[in-house]
């Protein structure tokens, strides 16, 4: 294949991609905040403000974790650049759910949040999925890559699956009734991972091939 051809399927480094993702993905929290000043996120403000910052948190998990599969599948160099950055972002989101809650919703009232934490199964599959997120953005720049491994480094951040397992269980479990969305996301969720998993199994093949 041509150099030409090589940088058509791969694409030029896009030096815009990394700030446009972050603008971008930032500006459903501004617009959050804004319609939060003018009072129009209806007669429950705070269910709202939960609402659509743990379905964003859901979003971005779901999204860094399909960039290894573009990668994969398309041949792109673009989607592993910018997963990091899609990572942390789901991690800001879920922190600001959690904030919410627990600030806003709660009033820091660590008795009454521990409580829901140990009586309410939707909140504490929540919560377990926000702290499986911490270790993930503490260990995300490349100074911990380095330090932890690579090797290291990739077998602790395959718990963005896990985390984001959780996510749907705590969606499903919060909306009770109409469930058609989390159910998608489970869905998306599991073809991602079957990617991973049939992409693991291809490798391992062709190791077991050229050393026969």
């Amino acid at each position: 294949m041509s150099a030409v051809a090589t940088t058509t399927r791969r694409g030029p480094p896009f030096p815009w991609l990394k700030p446009a993702i972050l603008v971008g993905g930032s500006a459903p929290f501004g617009w959050l905040l804004l319609r939060a000043a003018r009072g129009q996120l209806g007669a429950n403000p705070v269910a709202e403000a939960l609402n659509q910052l743990g379905l964003l948190t859901l979003v971005f998990l779901i999204a860094s974790l399909a960039m290894t599969p573009l990668k994969i599948v398309f041949g792109w160099s673009w989607p592993v650049r910018v997963r990091r950055l899609v990572g942390v972002m789901s991690f800001c989101y879920a922190s600001a759910h959690f904030a919410t809650y627990a600030l806003v919703d709660r009033g820091l009232d660590l008795a009454g949040i521990l409580g829901d934490i140990g009586e309410r199964p939707f909140i504490f599959v929540g919560f377990s999925a926000w702290l499986l997120l911490v270790p993930l953005a503490v260990t995300s720049t490349d100074r911990m890559v380095r330090r932890l491994g690579f090797v290291r480094w990739k077998r602790l951040h395959r718990l963005a699956y896990l985390a984001g397992s959780l996510g749907v269980v705590h969606y499903f479990m919060r909306v009770k009734k109409d469930v058609t969305e989390p159910v998608l996301y489970g869905v998306l969720l599991a073809v991602l991972f079957g990617a991973r998993l049939y992409e693991a199994r291809r490798r391992k093949a062709r190791k077991a091939a050229r050393q026969e």
